[in-house]
């Protein structure tokens, strides 16, 4: 090993036996942003079995662009593995890339802007059961809202509330599992039949239940549909052989978990912010009028909802709903000037790497101009909301697009005021999610006058 070859340095703070697993568990975000100041990367240890956390944009970047061969996805995604071993988000070499191409025509932009109208008659629905002056859990509302989207668009279903509430429940079930299992894995205790574990594996039955009764509707009307679950069940290998069931299965609940949480995060935090600015409040119901004026919304709309993008993008920042991303070296790898034998776990957090003072200038202040192609822009690799690389996010097009039209129909109609005594804070859970967040909806038509006086 040479002066320049040598493993990261261990991060201050380690306890003897226990290693860092108090900051740890007592605060996970801050404790991952007080590492940001250890180093480009730094090393901490749980107990006996050590992290390596990287930092660095640049290093960041090259993870996950030039040397994204030497890494496999890691503990996290091992875990995430309860919603099917051989889904997409979760499958690693030649199964990766195979199956991301079969599934990349369903996400092409021109394909998303096809589900713009969709979208939209999912959404229309939800917010016309709203009356003025509810109050609403919105973080529970927008993960509904969100749910449904992904259904109607890559599954053509459109479950009645009570079942939509119980799919919700067993993802965030298995959602909080794979997590748990991740951050203090003792395999022996995932195989004991302890409560908690038999109430992952209900959770489980229940999702890929609620999938199979999707994929059998799909079976028996073969050619009526034009969906996700119509493509897989369409899809032949190279020997012209279809995918089995469960393989179908495992892609379409892993796409149902993926699709509904990250984007569901970031509305809730979208509208908890503009509840605190009345004054962006104000500007995205102008662009809103000004663009659809009254008309409803289409794809030919999105362009020109500049200011709502900001909005999103601002959003994605400053509460990116990835705070832990994992990685495993396969082999030995040199990463800057440090040596990462194989074996080696790897984590990097979006969400303390966009709040990073370094990368941004006041970074706590929810600002959507520093969006503006005028003002300057962070370096590559300080922005990734939805990763890099090869395995960057398939679905970050239907992202944007929805969460700018759940955005401007929502603003289109409604204003979302924070709850009295509301003080939502951040949980860094398989997502950051605002830990209550209770608004409450008023019809912009009793509000118009107020707004324009």
């Amino acid at each position: 090993m040479t002066t320049h070859d040598h493993l990261p340095l261990i991060a201050s703070g380690r306890r003897p036996l226990i290693g860092h697993a108090v900051p740890l568990l007592r605060d996970r975000l801050a404790f991952l942003q007080d590492l940001r100041a250890e180093g480009p990367i730094v090393r901490i240890t749980i107990g006996p079995k050590t992290l390596t956390v990287v930092n660095s944009p640049g290093l960041i970047q090259e993870m996950l662009t030039s040397k994204s061969s030497q890494f496999s996805k890691g503990l996290l995604f091992e875990k995430l593995k309860l919603f099917g071993k051989d889904a997409l988000p979760v499958a690693e070499g030649k199964p990766h890339l195979t199956r991301r191409r079969l599934m990349q025509p369903a996400f092409h932009r021109e394909r998303v802007s096809g589900y713009v109208q969709t979208m939209r008659e999912t959404v229309e629905p939800v917010m016309a059961n709203w009356q003025d002056g509810d109050e609403l859990d919105l973080k529970t509302e927008m993960q509904l809202l969100a749910q449904s989207v992904v259904m109607s668009v890559a599954f053509s279903s459109n479950p009645e509330h009570e079942r939509a509430h119980a799919i919700l429940t067993s993802v965030d079930t298995v959602f909080k599992a794979a997590l748990r299992r991740a951050l203090l894995p003792v395999p022996m205790l995932e195989r004991l039949p302890t409560r908690r574990n038999r109430h992952v594996t209900h959770a489980s039955g229940v999702l890929h239940q609620a999938v199979a009764d999707i994929i059998t509707e799909h079976r028996s009307n073969p050619t009526g549909y034009d969906d996700v679950v119509s493509l897989l069940l369409d899809a032949r290998d190279e020997t012209g052989t279809a995918l089995p069931d469960d393989e179908i299965l495992s892609e379409v609940t892993g796409l149902l978990a993926a699709g509904s949480e990250t984007t569901a995060v970031v509305l809730a935090w979208l509208f908890h912010e503009l509840g605190r600015h009345p004054d962006l409040e104000q500007q995205l119901h102008h662009e809103v009028d000004t663009v659809l004026g009254g008309r409803t919304l289409t794809a030919a709309h999105l362009p020109q909802l500049v200011f709502t993008r900001r909005l999103v993008s601002e959003t994605l920042r400053l509460y990116s709903p990835a705070w832990l991303v994992t990685r495993q070296a396969i082999e030995t790898v040199q990463l800057g000037d440090v040596t990462l034998p194989a074996g080696t776990d790897v984590l990097w957090s979006p969400y303390t790497l966009h709040r990073d003072a370094a990368l941004y200038p006041d970074p706590l202040r929810f600002d959507p101009d520093r969006w503006l192609p005028e003002r300057p822009q962070p370096p590559k690799g300080a922005f990734i909301p939805f990763g890099s690389g090869k395995r960057q996010c398939m679905g970050d097009v239907f992202a944007w697009t929805e969460t700018t039209i759940v955005t401007a129909l929502i603003a289109s109609r409604w204003r979302l005021r924070p709850a009295p005594g509301a003080a939502p804070r951040p949980i860094s859970a398989i997502t950051v999610h605002p830990s209550v967040l209770r608004m409450t909806a008023e019809a912009r038509q009793n509000t118009t006058a107020r707004e324009t006086a």
